[in-house]
């Protein structure tokens, strides 16, 4: 699949609103990704598909979930808000003839982060939270972060991310509580 089509793939799936934040997040993965000396069109592919599950029904996404266990893991016993993630991954994989493991990766992994993320994961991840319409408290410095460390910006990110969802009312998806142990681990040798 090429940036054009997946373009088009994300308009045909989303809204206006959604759209607009998707290709808000390609400029960021773009701007990070050449910070970063990540290739800037698997950046892209993933922003560019890493919503297009969002606004699927919740009984469509279990229905992808279940018929693809392979791919979705024990993702049905997760919370629903990071499901479009793995879902959009599964399509991206099973019905838009996405091969670039990466890509795939970056976008299952897009709300949640998981142990050992890879430089495009952690681009995806960061360019969600800090695209051009965020506002949320502390977003410029996020922004400023993520152009100085990626590995600080995502614990940082991770932090943001978890006080907003217990702060809601919600319970913390396993996998965020994993990375950002992870990352504290990968972090502590430098720290010192």
């Amino acid at each position: 699949m090429d940036l054009k089509e997946a373009k088009a793939l994300a308009r045909s799936r989303m809204g206006d609103k959604r759209f607009e934040h998707t290709l808000n997040v390609k400029k960021m993965a773009v701007k990070l990704a050449k910070h970063y000396g990540v290739d800037p069109d698997q950046a892209a592919l993933a922003a560019l598909l890493h919503d297009t599950a969002k606004e699927m029904p919740t009984s469509e996404m279990l229905e992808l979930l279940r018929s693809h266990p392979d791919l979705a893991g024990d993702t049905e016993n997760r919370p629903t808000p990071v499901w479009h993630g793995i879902c959009a991954s599964i399509l991206a994989r099973t019905q838009w003839g996405v091969t670039d493991e990466a890509v795939l990766s970056a976008i299952a992994c897009h709300t949640t982060g998981k142990p050992g993320m890879g430089a495009l994961d952690k681009i995806i991840f960061l360019a969600d939270m800090t695209c051009a319409e965020r506002s949320w408290e502390g977003v410029e410095a996020l922004r400023t972060l993520e152009m100085q460390d990626l590995d600080e910006a995502m614990l940082s990110a991770l932090e943001q991310t978890v006080g907003y969802v217990l702060r809601s009312g919600r319970t913390v998806d396993e996998m965020s509580a994993r990375t950002y142990e992870d990352l504290k681990r990968t972090l502590a040798p430098a720290r010192g």
